[in-house]
Order: structure tokens, then sequence, then C-alpha cells
């Protein structure tokens, strides 16, 4: 062969390979793939009615063999003789899903005509069989004391971090009768199979989730990223939140993940901040939270969503956010206001800064609504620079869970780390003139945040700047 036939041999041999798309990596996957269904019942999601004192709804998954949603419920007894009193409850077929873990079919069911202040025993069908007996109990149909948990952004590092938060706070704070998620419980990107972290946002909750209602809020990355047919980008609801949360249809018409709860002496109306910034919906969600803080007759009103009218880690506030929803806050006077997002922690009583805000409390003025941001999972933003001096705390690299006790006039709000320790509180009394906040009295451990490169625990500054 001479060398020109040659050269153009090994020239045309190369041209088509270089002609060739790089292929994506695969997405990655769970140590194990351990989440295929099952032909029991598994994904169990405990989910309030609008009135949960008479109703309460659950979602799970079972492999495809299980069309049918069917459980059975009964008045809980102190023997094993729920079979003899349990009532059959049928739902809608099973909703298809198909993922890298193989197909699937999920599930809902909601529980109507319940009797208040009583626990219940439930049990879900799966093509193998039923599940275990799981317990609930209503609301009191009246104000009564309880207690609810508030998490931030679980997003990543979902089990191997996340969870141990989870387990923390249920460990260590018995009779929580709520869990209020700020948006984000999962990334939903290219860094896991979706389904794998959905499996992971279960497992990391495992039975909490399924005897203990859940309130969620849509974070944007409840979202996915769609390419409409004009050629622009737009987002879109992911299969797996609708498919996982029974949740009430009382919200904005249209928007289902939009809704409000009333508990025992508490409103709380969950909002959807990436629909009303991204999809339009910002002026219908504003004049629904208006009509619906004007018609509650709760002691108490805590309003739940994502993106932080104040953030922490963003330069810049959520402008949107903060020009439509922050003036509904201060007329109808919110106590709460739980968000996520920035994977920092901030409480800010007054956008005037810290020190303006323990003036005013020492000289007995009412304090207006307060704004929470927290973080559960791994993911860390760095602290920007207004979070300096404007929330009353801060932190930054560090997991954090809330525990919320209410009591009458008296609102307890304590924050604590993933070991347990107590980070920050208030409590918030409820008098004639208006709410007024005091600082705990208790201990709490210094405040954690990074000192150039080095983190709060004395190795390396987890917080990346956004």
């Amino acid at each position: 062969m001479s060398r020109l036939f040659l050269t153009m041999w090994l020239m045309a041999s190369a041209a088509p390979l270089s002609a060739q798309p790089t292929a994506s990596p695969p997405v990655p996957r769970s140590a194990g793939t351990p989440y295929a269904a099952r032909s029991l019942p598994d994904r169990i999601m405990l989910t309030p009615a609008a009135d949960p004192s008479r109703g309460m709804a659950v979602a799970w998954r079972t492999d495809a063999a299980q069309t049918a949603s069917e459980a059975q419920i009964a008045i809980s007894v102190d023997g094993p003789t729920l079979e003899e009193k349990a009532r059959t409850v049928t739902g809608p077929a099973g909703t298809a899903k198909d993922s890298a873990n193989g197909p699937a079919l999920y599930h809902q069911i909601r529980f109507d005509n319940l009797t208040p202040d009583t626990v219940y025993a439930y049990r879900l069908k799966g093509s193998a069989g039923w599940s275990e007996w799981l317990q609930f109990r209503t609301a009191a149909a009246e104000a009564r004391p309880f207690r609810f948990l508030y998490l931030g952004d679980i997003q990543n590092g979902i089990l191997t971090y996340a969870s141990r938060v989870i387990r923390q706070a249920f460990h260590a704070n018995g009779g929580i009768e709520l869990v209020a998620h700020a948006g984000d419980l999962a990334a939903q990107r290219d860094d896991l199979d979706h389904d794998d972290e959905w499996g992971e946002f279960n497992q990391a909750g495992a039975y909490n989730w399924s005897i203990v209602p859940q309130l969620p809020a849509t974070g944007n990355h409840e979202y996915v990223d769609v390419v409409k047919p004009d050629g622009s980008e737009s987002r879109t609801l992911g299969p797996y939140f609708p498919l996982q949360f029974a949740l009430p249809d009382n919200g904005v018409p249209g928007l289902k993940t939009t809704y409000y709860v009333d508990y025992q002496g508490v409103r709380f109306i969950i909002l959807d901040g990436t629909s009303a910034i991204d999809l339009g919906t910002m002026a219908q969600q504003t004049a629904w939270l208006d009509a619906t803080l004007a018609s509650s007759k709760a002691k108490w009103n805590v309003v739940l969503f994502h993106q932080p009218v104040f953030t922490c880690a963003r330069p810049q506030d959520t402008s949107e956010v903060k020009a439509a929803w922050k003036p509904v806050f201060d007329k109808r006077k919110v106590d709460l206001v739980l968000q996520g997002h920035d994977h920092c922690y901030s409480r800010l009583t007054s956008e005037a800064g810290r020190e303006a805000s323990a003036q005013a409390r020492a000289n007995g003025a009412i304090q207006g609504p307060v704004y929470l941001v927290s973080v559960t999972g791994s993911k860390m933003y760095g602290l920007n620079d207004r979070a300096r001096t404007q929330p009353d705390k801060t932190a930054e690299a560090t997991e954090l869970y809330q525990v919320v006790d209410v009591d009458g006039d008296r609102l307890k709000f304590r924050t604590y780390t993933a070991s347990g320790k107590l980070y920050d509180g208030f409590d918030l009394t409820k008098r004639a003139d208006g709410n007024h906040l005091t600082d705990t009295s208790e201990p709490t451990i210094a405040v954690r945040t990074c000192t150039g490169n080095i983190g709060p625990d004395g190795g390396k500054c987890v917080a990346r700047g956004k």
C-alpha cells in the first residue's frame, strides 16, 4: 500500500468518528438501585384534609400488578382485632409511572367523615397483600396545644445527610403532629436519577411520613425544565410531587400546589413561588392569599412557601415575592413566614436590621411577621453581606430542623442542629395590641459561620457563594 493511499484511507476512516455527537453521561443512581416497586405498598405518605379533624388522605406506590386503589380503616383498638371493625375505602385506579427502577403504580385515597381527636388505624393493598397497620390521630375540632416540625430544603444528600436530621427531630421531640416542608424535597436535576431521589426521600422519613400528616410546599426543584413547541424554555411541575402528595383542593383554581389547612387554632397557607414567579400566577395567588387570610378564624396564621422574601444567600431579595406578598402579610398580621431556597439559616424580625429590631422590642414594639429560612440537606450557600447585620440570627454550612409549639396565646419556636443542639429560639405572645417577641433564655450554641475557608466545625467551609 502506497504512503498516499494509506494517508487517504486513514483520513476517510477517521472522519465519521469525529462527526459523532458526544454522548451524555448516564445520570447517577443510588447505591444498589434498591427502589423498584414491590408487591407490598411503599412510599406511603399521609396528608391532611383542609379540616384534618374530619379527614386525611394517603398516597402510596405498588408494583404494576395492583391496579386498584384499596385501603381499610378503623378506629384503633388495643388488641389485634382491627380487621373486625375495618371498613374498605376505594379510590381511582393507580396512575402508571415508569422509571429507571421499572414500572410502578401510584395510588391515592381520601378518608372522609372521620371523628375529631380520634386514633385511626389504616392499611393499604398491594398485589401480595396488605401493608402493616399504620396509625394517625385526627385533629381536635377546636384550638388545642400541638407541636409541628418545619424543615428547609432536603434536596441534596437526602439519604446520606438529611435523613439523620429528620430522624433526630422525631427522636428528640415527641408528639410532632404535622411536618411543614418549605420546598425542594428533591433536586430533580442530573445529579441523581429522579425516581431514586424520591426513593431516598421516602427512606429518609420512613414510617414517620405515613403516620404524621405532611404539609409540602413546592420549590423550584419540584419543577423540571421543558422546551415549548415554539422553542422557548419553560417549567412544568415534575411527575412525582402530585403522585406523592394527595393535597386539599381548596387553593387557587387550577393550581393544586396551593392550599390551606386549619389545625387546632392555626391556619397554614401554602403558596407556590415558582409558579408565581415563572408561570404567571402571582396575581391569582396574591388575591387568594389575601382572601384566605381575611377569612381565617384561627388565632395564628402561618404561611409556607419556597423562595424567601428576605434572602440570606442570594445577593438580592426575591423582588417579585416581596412586592406582592409582603404587603399582604403586613396587612393581615401573619405570624410566621416559613421559607427555604437559600440553603442557609435566617430569622428576621425587621427589615431595618437586628439592632433596630432589638431596640424596638426593648421599647415594647409590636412584632410583625417573623421571616424564617432554613435548610435540612447537605447543599449549602454562604451568607450574603446583608445577612451579617439584618437578620436576628443566621447560620451557614449547618443542617437544621425547627420545632414549633403552639399553646393558646403563646407560640414557641426552636431551631436545632443536626445533632440536636439548640441554635436559636424565640417565643411569640399574642396580646390585645398584637404579638410580642421574646428571645429564648435557654442556652444556645455559638453562631455558626465560616471563617475564610474554614467551616464552623473546623473543617473546610462547604458553603459556596451564590
